[in-house]
């Protein structure tokens, strides 16, 4: 049986669409005074246009959402008893909910929690390398050398991109590697 938060995903996913943006997931958070709902969207891929510069999610975007969702989720009520209800753009330390959106940022850094422990731990961090099936594979920044691990997609509680500042431009360059003597 599919879980609470796939459920609302599943039920909001073409009210997002209908708007023409992308419901990338959701985070639902239930607790004893009131559930939290946040919903991840973005521009769906392909769709900025002609323009140079790529649209981005704007407030007008998220406040769009929030109003259609809102009356979906009063008709349905699928959350018994109160929640909040956030909408966000999924920002530069993106969450990743599907194996699709690993495919799609291979190459890129991810912070990952883990719900069993892997490699006798529960939070990991390293390069997307592979997404096969229902399996990521991520090199881990051990030392002395990276080491590649597996992970079932299934033991992903929860992911999010690590963002490379220096690229962004809001932090210092990395510093090279360094060289071994003699060569």
């Amino acid at each position: 049986m599919a879980d609470k938060a796939t459920d609302i995903s599943n039920l909001l996913s073409p009210t997002v669409q209908a708007l023409g943006l992308e419901l990338l997931g959701i985070e639902y958070l239930p607790s004893p005074g009131g559930a939290l709902l946040r919903l991840y969207i973005d521009i769906p891929i392909g769709a900025t246009g002609e323009s140079d510069a790529p649209r981005l999610v704007g407030i007008e975007d998220c406040e769009a959402v929030s109003r259609e969702v809102s009356a979906q989720l009063d008709v349905e009520d699928p959350i018994s008893g109160n929640y909040t209800l956030e909408v966000s753009s999924p920002g530069v330390d993106r969450p990743l909910f599907t194996v699709a959106q690993y495919a799609r940022f291979l190459g890129e850094q991810a912070r990952i929690g883990l719900k069993l422990p892997q490699e006798g731990r529960r939070k990991l961090q390293g390069r997307i390398v592979a997404v096969e099936g229902e399996q990521v594979g991520i090199e881990l920044d051990a030392k002395p050398e990276p080491q590649c691990v597996s992970i079932a997609f299934d033991n992903i509680e929860k992911a999010r991109l690590v963002p490379d500042w220096a690229a962004l431009g809001f932090g210092p360059p990395k510093p090279e590697p360094p060289t071994k003597p003699g060569r």
